[in-house]
């Protein structure tokens, strides 16, 4: 049964290569008979994201910081960042928040804000000429956000508010909907219709784990064959080995930052490569233990060349 699936899978790629039909529908609608496994199902709706084709089987990168700690830290790091991305011809989107409204402690450090946040991002995107993602919190930032950045994020915790989906939809940008660690993966069909109906063609859904109990997440790998029926599917590999609320390592639920494990960061993602995503989200810091928010979990900068390398390969090796 199972080779008689991958046949049937390279002639439905083949046939809708050609422009043919599988089963009446068209590529946009792929047909997945019962019983067979889920990597038979072609991703829908590719879009253009300035020279990336997302959703066609080229893998890319999002990655920087969690948070933009200040302009020169951010042009730092989307350099540094850039020179190992490109240096691996792996097409990259540069990733800072301006405001962490959701942060566990209302003591912790949030970022610049909206005005500031906007103009370092806008001097980034001109500097390291990148494509720029952030994510908003609210509706009414929408507006401002959608000048300065290439992609808007909807944040986790968010990603069932229609307001804010609506908004996103209708500011022209990008869309980056990160899947709720409360939300089956077969749901987020909900929060991509809400901002194709706004407008808002061009999407994406990032996988960032599910709550496992209390202070622990863990990643269901057939989530990503089911929401990329949907839309093109993001693995966020940082986020995915979070410990959420609990300081790193001490584990007495006194502490007001998340913990996390990110020696599982290269497993989990090399798992998602495999598994047929279209990128992987990472926030990376050059200082991991000195970072102003969800440190505990980011990628050492000096890791990252070793990573994409595995990740390439994977890639390449299923292509």
């Amino acid at each position: 049964m199972e080779r008689f699936a991958r046949l049937f899978c390279l002639w439905q790629r083949k046939h809708e290569a050609k422009g043919g039909r599988v089963g009446a529908r068209y590529r946009t609608q792929p047909y997945h008979p019962p019983g067979f496994p889920v990597w038979c199902i072609s991703v829908t709706k590719s879009f253009q994201l300035r020279d990336l084709t997302v959703g066609e089987g080229h893998l890319f990168l999002i990655a920087g910081p969690c948070v933009i700690e200040s302009e020169g830290h951010a042009l730092k790091m989307a350099e540094a960042i850039a020179a190992v991305a490109h240096g691996k011809n792996l097409p990259l989107i540069f990733k800072a928040s301006y405001d962490k409204a959701n942060r566990t402690s209302g003591r912790s450090f949030r970022g610049p804000g909206l005005q500031e946040g906007m103009r370092i991002l806008r001097k980034v995107q001109e500097t390291a000429n990148l494509p720029v993602l952030t994510d908003v919190h609210s509706a009414e930032d929408v507006p401002r956000v959608a000048e300065a950045v290439d992609v808007i994020q909807i944040p986790a915790f968010l990603c069932r508010q229609t307001d804010l989906l609506v908004a996103a939809g209708k500011s022209g940008r990008a869309v980056n909907i990160k899947k709720g660690q409360f939300v089956s993966p077969w749901d987020m069909r909900h929060a991509v219709e809400k901002v194709r109906e706004a407008g808002g063609e061009r999407l994406f859904l990032t996988e960032r784990g599910a709550s496992f109990g209390y202070n622990n997440l863990v990643v269901d790998m057939r989530s990503l064959a089911i929401m990329r029926k949907f839309a093109p599917v993001v693995f966020d590999a940082t986020h995915s080995v979070q410990l959420p609320s609990v300081g790193a390592s001490n584990g007495d639920g006194s502490a007001v930052v998340s913990g996390g494990q990110p020696e599982f960061i290269p497993l989990l993602s090399r798992a998602a490569v495999a598994a047929g995503v279209d990128g992987v989200f990472m926030e990376v810091h050059d200082n991991p233990a000195e970072a102003k928010s969800d440190g505990a979990n980011a990628l050492d900068l000096r890791l990252l060349p070793q990573v994409l390398d595995q990740l390439i390969a994977v890639h390449e090796a299923l292509n």
